[in-house]
């Protein structure tokens, strides 16, 4: 008899998500079932639901949607051998081949045949979920559920500011978004001298000073030279996080960075945009690409600092069981929520 679960699916063509009764995932030899404990819900999950155009052309349907989780080994593949049912573990959400030259380097993140759970995959807001064993990273005993459920995005914040030297540096982020606010808070950990973090929502930044306190931010509309200059710069920041997709931030960004500043850009563009190369070469600024994480260093370097005194719990705004989740989607697109978890 086929076993069943409560899972939310994409199972129509239309704005929304529906909890259903779906099969348990079928494991093979180098899988490994994890029973979820907790979920993040993640910008990603919000352009599914809402459908929007880049989700109806990314996502099949039905498909049961989530990549941000944490939970338990309930069932090994017969291949598996270095893992153990009943451990605590989380996982890396891209899905990987190993015939490009990338993956045979071991530069896995750069493989581009990568697929996405809950996008390109069967998910994890379910109450199991399938990962390649390959995949799956044990969670010390110092990370419980609920920030484990978020380091998928955590990542994201650290791919983004381990991406150039931090130490004595000055940074300045363009977007409080939780990404956003997370890489201020490993920045400020890692050794960076002033960080500054702009947005036009006011609540974002309130929770980005709950978060980091050291961080000063400073809304959009306000005067950003001026704000450098009361923090002693004489040429500007070091280098620059842009994790809004705004293209104003990237002008942002080059016109406040000193020659030979960096940017890494992890924000995704909704659309193309103008951008001024021009002084990009004049200014003589290196903009780097980021996504996703580095596999797996990005995930060790996150766990190490968790442990070492990082904390971006105050990130967590909102908690809901998995059966409220369309309140808890509804509370994320209103916005001025920061990351909001689901229990299952």
């Amino acid at each position: 008899m086929t076993r069943t679960m409560k899972a939310l699916v994409k199972a129509k063509s239309e704005p929304g998500l529906w909890m259903q009764d779906v099969p348990v995932p079928q494991i093979g030899p180098d899988d490994v079932l994890v029973k979820v404990a907790k979920t993040g819900i993640c910008g990603t999950d919000l352009h599914i639901y809402k459908w929007d155009q880049w989700a109806q052309g990314a996502v099949p349907v039905p498909m049961t949607v989530g990549h941000e989780y944490s939970g338990t080994i309930a069932e090994l593949g017969t291949n598996v051998t270095h893992l153990k049912v009943g451990q605590r573990v989380s996982g890396e959400g891209h899905v990987i081949g190993f015939k490009s030259r990338a993956s045979r380097a071991g530069r896995f993140h750069l493989d581009p045949e990568t697929k996405g759970v809950g996008v390109n995959l069967p998910g994890a807001f379910a109450e199991y979920v399938k990962i390649p064993a390959f995949n799956i990273v044990p969670l010390p005993d110092a990370v419980d559920d609920e920030l484990a459920a978020i380091l998928d995005p955590l990542g994201n914040a650290v791919h983004t500011a381990l991406a150039f030297d931090l130490v004595g540096e000055d940074v300045l982020i363009t977007g409080a978004g939780p990404i956003g606010i997370m890489s201020a808070a490993v920045a400020k950990h890692v050794g960076a001298r002033h960080v500054v973090i702009t947005d036009p929502n006011d609540h974002r930044l309130e929770l980005a000073r709950k978060t980091e306190p050291s961080v000063v931010t400073v809304n959009t509309s306000e005067d950003l030279r001026a704000v450098a200059e009361s923090l002693g710069m004489k040429e500007g920041f070091d280098v620059g996080f842009e994790m809004s997709g705004a293209p104003a931030a990237m002008a942002t960004l080059t016109d406040q960075l000193v020659m030979g500043g960096k940017i890494a850009m992890l924000g995704l563009p909704a659309k193309p945009f103008e951008y001024d190369f021009a002084k990009m070469v004049l200014k003589m600024i290196t903009i780097k690409g980021i996504y996703g994480r580095e596999m797996f260093e990005t995930w060790h370097k996150m766990l190490a600092m968790l442990q070492s005194g990082l904390d971006i719990r105050p990130v967590i705004t909102n908690r809901f069981a998995a059966r409220d989740f369309d309140t808890a989607f509804k509370s994320a697109i209103q916005g001025g929520a920061g990351k909001i978890v689901l229990e299952w």
